[in-house]
């Protein structure tokens, strides 16, 4: 795994910080008494020993930077965990004075663009750039997020339209999934980007399904499988953090969450049987962060949805499927959510149910009141400060590993990966055309 600058100097800080402890002069140390041994009155006929010329292992490259990581942590002020733990929406085009405060003063770790928010390719590098400047002096850098599955799921502008999932997976060609996942990733990282909700790891097995649809790879568990794991893996190679959704999976739905809240009628064993498998293996594969959707699972948890259900995200995903990257909401503002909880209820709900990573999509008041409740809970004991640690030190790691700076981009010459896009589309669609 790489150093990185910022990880380097805060390790560098911690260990001026900790020598300059040990010679404040008159302090005395910490932990038990030195017990006091009176020298014996014979000397000892005990040879003494050679000094070994063995060398002492020193601490692992690893133990070292998660060393440096939980330094990190623990020098943030709780504003600033908390703030780490939400990437929330903006208004329009162009930054705004909302959008500062949220950055410098609320210390948001991450932000989500939607396609109201990107006119064109330079303004939404400029849009990028000023949102990592106000971000500067932060110990950590932002994640600056997107929904860019293709198909009709595609928020940046200037792309060529890519093939939907669905396609992808009717070629039955890997190797052109991985393209599609390589071409998502550099689409994403030449807007200065570094963070994509994809891919789709949702079975499309209800017909009736209102959200899901053409955004899957498939109707059975080993395309959606195979499809979806090369989309992310090759995506991760671009430097893009990949997003897989929506755990435990949303293809058997007849309600649009965005609407109200789906109900499926299914065990733990259904789930594991169908549902649960594209998510299962890609967490093998080593998924780094999984979306959890809103939806009921009456037979698991008969009142609250699996975004806000412990016996969903920790009793499954961290227990059972043994995940222990970055778990992320459903932007918590859709009426499967509002319209039963009060924001700042449903994300204290997440948070105690594991949820690493808020997501508040729409509405600077909703930002407000979700930091509010959140630092409310703490003060009342509903949440423990080393809670918030737990999920703040997977985030630092995600962004450590990734590498990610806020140093800024430059406008992308979008021609080059629109030829790469018509390309792809054609060698994929004619081989299939003519098998």
């Amino acid at each position: 795994m790489k150093k990185r600058t910022w990880l380097i100097c805060a390790a560098s800080l911690i260990m001026i910080l900790l020598l300059s402890g040990c010679a404040q002069a008159g302090q005395a140390p910490s932990g038990p008494p030195t017990p006091s041994y009176e020298p014996s009155s014979e000397p000892s006929s005990s040879p003494v020993p050679e000094p070994s010329s063995e060398p002492v292992p020193g601490p692992s490259a690893e133990a070292e930077e998660e060393e440096g990581l939980a330094g990190i942590v623990n020098r943030m002020t709780l504003d600033e965990k908390i703030g780490q733990m939400i990437i929330a929406g903006v208004d329009g085009t162009v930054p705004s004075a909302r959008d500062e405060r949220m950055i410098k003063q609320q210390h948001v770790g991450g932000i989500i663009f939607y396609k109201n928010n990107l006119s064109d390719p330079a303004s939404v590098v400029s849009f990028g750039n000023r949102l990592k400047q106000w971000n500067e002096g932060h110990p950590v850098p932002l994640l600056l997020s997107v929904d860019q599955e293709g198909g009709r799921v595609s928020r940046l502008p200037g792309f060529d339209q890519l093939p939907t999932a669905q396609e992808v997976g009717r070629w039955g060609r890997p190797e052109a999934a991985g393209e599609l996942g390589r071409i998502l990733g550099e689409e994403v990282g030449a807007m200065g980007l570094n963070m994509n909700f994809a891919p789709v790891l949702d079975i499309n097995n209800n017909p009736k399904n209102p959200v899901i649809g053409d955004r899957s790879f498939g109707s059975d568990a080993e395309t959606v499988t195979g499809m979806g794991l090369e989309v992310m893996k090759k995506m991760a190679e671009t430097g893009i953090i990949p997003v897989v959704k929506h755990f435990p999976g949303h293809g058997d739905t007849e309600t649009d969450s965005h609407l109200d809240l789906p109900v499926i009628r299914k065990s733990e064993q259904d789930l594991a049987g169908l549902e649960w498998k594209p998510f299962a293996e890609a967490i093998r594969e080593g998924a780094d962060a999984v979306m959890v959707a809103h939806i009921l699972f009456p037979e698991i948890d008969g009142q609250n949805p699996s975004s806000l259900s412990e016996k969903v995200v920790t009793g499954q995903l961290r227990d059972k499927l043994g995940f222990d990257g970055v778990i992320l909401t459903d932007d918590l503002t859709m009426g499967a959510i509002v319209n039963r909880y009060g924001i700042g209820e449903a994300a204290v709900l997440s948070v105690q149910a594991g949820t690493d990573i808020l997501l508040v999509a729409h509405e600077y008041a909703n930002v407000d009141a979700v930091i509010a409740a959140i630092k409310q809970s703490v003060a009342e004991g509903k949440l423990t400060e080393e809670r918030i640690n737990e999920s703040v030190l997977r985030i630092v790691r995600l962004k450590a590993k990734y590498n990610l700076e806020d140093k800024p981009a430059e406008t992308p010459d979008v021609s080059v990966l629109n030829g790469q896009i018509r390309t792809m589309t054609n060698q994929f669609s004619t081989k299939t055309a003519k098998e």
